[in-house]
């Protein structure tokens, strides 16, 4: 209850946050540019990157009670939701079809109107899937955000990603069964109490062509339907809709006179504010350099070689599940009756924290004689190949069925077919899943590449063990220098990557292309 808890304040607080980042970088002109690159880096920087700043100042700021560390524990959770969220909130409100933005300006919505019934409505059914892959990548982190090792200290809260931490800590191999049914218990009743009723409701909200994708059902959604609480809510709604539409439709009274003053109020607030960023950032930036100016060349030395070790496990996991993750999904997006048999499932099975059953995966591996560096990338996997697989779902759900239908009477063959139609038709959601995928592996490194196993710490040459180590000893420095190298290879792979890719997926790929 306590790990549920705050997975839930953590999954509101990244809501709002998405539906503003989103809407911001979506509609004010030119923020994108700089809005969604920043937001790729903060998706790729590992939770133990944001983990001392955050425990350290809260720790200080509520020395004698546990809120601090609350409040550390939900801002770790929601460094895990939050981007995916935020990415397919965006995403959706740039490809809004420019008819409905026709309907609504000549409708004459206001901004709160055309938010509620065109974007929010638009974006309704990505952002629930996506709402449940988030959730996932909170659980992801939570033996991190529970139990954390920060130089001589080490914190924990009560919590299930705590007892699990302790479990593996000590080998504790029934602790651990517990901990994965405890688990597996509250996924599925989410699922049904929570997710499956929202994807139900969500489906008013998708196009005539989504309707052969398999209508999802839940029979609490049903029953709520039914019942006399529902009926007495819509009345409650049919009254008070139609007041709060008047009171958000009512012309404002125009104050001709004061409109000049608050005018320059509002753009000195704006300067103020923009300079109060500017010089908080010039104070960063130069705190930072400092801090790198204390390691040696031995030091980076090897910062760069655990770069390079770490980027090639990432590009082998992304390379393993793009193997199988293509075909199944194809074969699940392009038939309705797999959709609605198999997403369900393969739902709760990507809900599950991978780090809960690394021990079992590292017991496999250590008995065949492997190490952690080999097993490391099969726990990157686990972490990462349900992003390229959910997408490759959507983006063969998408094909239109008349496409379909030409490439039978093409009689392309299997090979012919996959070139010519399955492959291109799927690129942009094949892309996006790569790109999701990378970044969740660059932060999935933290946990798979060092970890403590039956009372000994197992750890590879890479990135992500160097973090680690670094926040177990306290080793600012270290730290700071691992994440701002990690942080540059992102942004170098997006530059010489993922924009080449995207504007080839934009420009060739595309359905209205």
């Amino acid at each position: 209850l306590f790990s549920l808890t705050r997975g839930v304040i953590a999954y509101i607080i990244s809501f709002f946050f998405t539906m503003v980042y989103g809407c911001v970088a979506a509609r004010v002109r030119g923020a994108g540019r700089v809005m969604i690159p920043l937001l790729d880096i903060l998706q790729s920087i590992p939770v133990l990157g944001f983990l001392p700043g955050f425990v350290l100042a809260l720790v200080h700021l509520f020395p004698h009670r546990n809120l601090g560390l609350e409040i550390a524990s939900v801002l770790m959770i929601f460094t895990g939701q939050v981007w995916n969220m935020t990415f397919s909130f965006y995403s959706s409100l740039k490809s809004v079809p420019g008819n409905l933005e026709e309907v609504a300006r000549l409708a004459k919505l206001t901004w709160w109107q055309r938010f509620l019934r065109l974007d929010l409505s638009y974006a309704a059914s990505g952002l629930v899937w996506n709402s449940m892959l988030s959730m996932a990548g909170g659980w992801f982190f939570l033996t991190v955000s529970e139990a954390f090792v920060l130089g001589d200290h080490d914190f924990r809260l009560p919590g299930l990603g705590s007892y699990m931490s302790l479990a593996i800590e000590k080998g504790e191999v029934g602790a651990q069964v517990l901990g994965v049914v405890a688990m597996a218990a509250m996924i599925v009743l989410l699922d049904q109490l929570v997710w499956r009723p929202v994807v139900a409701w969500s489906q008013k909200f998708g196009d005539e062509d989504a309707s052969g994708r398999g209508v999802q059902e839940s029979w609490l959604w049903e029953r709520i339907r039914r019942s006399s609480l529902w009926e007495g809510f819509e009345r409650m709604l049919n009254w008070a809709m139609p007041r709060a539409k008047a009171a958000l439709t009512r012309k404002p009274v125009r104050l001709k006179p004061r409109r000049a003053g608050l005018r320059k109020l509002a753009r000195a607030g704006k300067f103020l504010i923009v300079g109060l960023l500017a010089v908080g950032l010039v104070y960063a930036v130069d705190r930072y350099f400092m801090l790198l100016k204390t390691l040696s060349g031995e030091e980076w030395k090897r910062i760069f070689t655990s770069t390079g070790m770490t980027f090639l496990r990432v590009i082998t996991a992304v390379a393993m599940a793009s193997l199988w993750t293509i075909p199944v999904g194809v074969m699940i997006g392009r038939n309705p009756r797999w959709s609605r048999a198999m997403q369900p499932i393969i739902q709760m099975v990507a809900s599950f924290p991978a780090p809960m059953i690394f021990p079992i995966v590292v017991g496999i591996v250590l008995s065949l004689g492997g190490g952690l560096g080999i097993g490391s990338v099969f726990l990157l996997l686990l972490g990462t190949q349900w992003y390229i697989l959910f997408n490759v779902i959507s983006g063969a759900a998408a094909i239109p069925r008349e496409l379909w239908e030409v490439a039978r009477l093409e009689r392309l063959s299997l090979r012919g077919r996959w070139q010519k139609l399955i492959l291109p038709a799927i690129f942009p959601s094949l892309l996006t899943g790569w790109i999701t995928a990378m970044g969740g592996a660059w932060n999935a490194s933290i946990v798979a590449e060092y970890m403590r196993y039956k009372n000994q710490i197992l750890s590879t040459v890479g990135l992500g063990a160097l973090i680690s180590q670094a926040t177990d000893h306290g080793q600012f420095a270290l730290l700071g220098a691992a994440v701002g190298v990690m942080s540059l290879t992102v942004v170098l792979v997006n530059r010489l990557v993922w924009r080449p890719l995207t504007h080839q997926a934009q420009t060739r790929f595309g359905m209205d292309t």
